[in-house]
């Protein structure tokens, strides 16, 4: 059996239950060294037998776990975040399918998540934004013409970029092509939840300068949008005056 579980953003302790448990259970495990906690490796056993699979090809990673199943051993890979953003986990899927192997997957805290709570925000706001695009700048892996970051700007939306804080003059001129103004807030996130985090507030037309000026030019997520202001609308959930199936609203009732 292969699961694939999600390491957190960062934080040793963000792992989940789940997922500190089965990494104490496997016989094998495949982590994503250049990225995950090395302090979660303390929680696998004695006589646990560990790859780096950032000196691998995905053809030796599936080597390992095709050699652990044949053995009757139990294989955990490791990846940062939650897997499925970024984590070229369909492929090794798919690959495990043909071979007839059985894989789980064990969610995780992605770094967006530990992005928001880093700078103390919410993604979606009433009459701000009510919706959160994920995505990342075009580099060696190429993204859809329609999928472009000027052409999601367009949206206005909330937005939070991966894999992208070494192109930010490339990015900022798009996110200002596709619709965002010069001054719209942004936030460039170091290693969220990491020991090492930084949290730099910027603008749009100012994110490749800010990130120079701290030294920063990986392992960053870049969020952009009014979210980041003060203003907002009320949860209509909370208002007194709204009724849900739990509660009658009163008229009248002052906020």
């Amino acid at each position: 059996m292969v699961h694939f579980v999600g390491a957190g953003s960062g934080a040793a302790d963000l792992i989940t239950l789940r997922g500190a448990r089965l990494l104490g259970e496997a016989d094998v495990v495949v982590y994503a060294g250049s990225l995950i906690n090395p302090e979660l490796l303390e929680l696998t056993r004695p006589g646990c037998s560990l790859y780096n699979s950032a000196k691998m090809t995905l053809e030796e990673v599936l080597s390992v776990l095709q050699q652990a199943e044949r053995e009757g051993k139990t294989a955990v890979r490791l990846h940062t975040g939650d897997p499925c953003l970024y984590g070229a986990i369909r492929e090794q899927m798919d690959a495990l399918d043909a071979l007839g192997i059985p894989w789980a997957v064990c969610p995780g805290v992605s770094s967006f998540c530990g992005a928001a709570a880093a700078l103390g925000a919410e993604y979606t706001l009433p009459g701000v934004s009510q919706s959160v695009i994920i995505t990342r700048m075009a580099g060696r892996t190429p993204v859809p013409e329609r999928e472009s970051i000027a052409a999601l700007a367009a949206h206005g939306s909330t937005m939070v970029v991966f894999l992208s804080a070494g192109l930010l003059e490339g990015l900022q001129a798009q996110l200002m092509e596709g619709g965002y103004a010069p001054d719209t807030p942004a936030a460039i996130i170091y290693k969220a939840t990491w020991p090492e985090e930084k949290v730099l507030r910027c603008q749009v037309s100012s994110l490749a300068k800010t990130a120079q000026e701290n030294g920063v030019d990986r392992t960053a997520l870049i969020l952009v949008g009014r979210f980041l202001e003060g203003s907002y609308d009320r949860s209509r959930l909370y208002d007194p005056t709204f009724t849900t199936g739990y509660r009658q609203g009163k008229d009248g009732a002052e906020a």
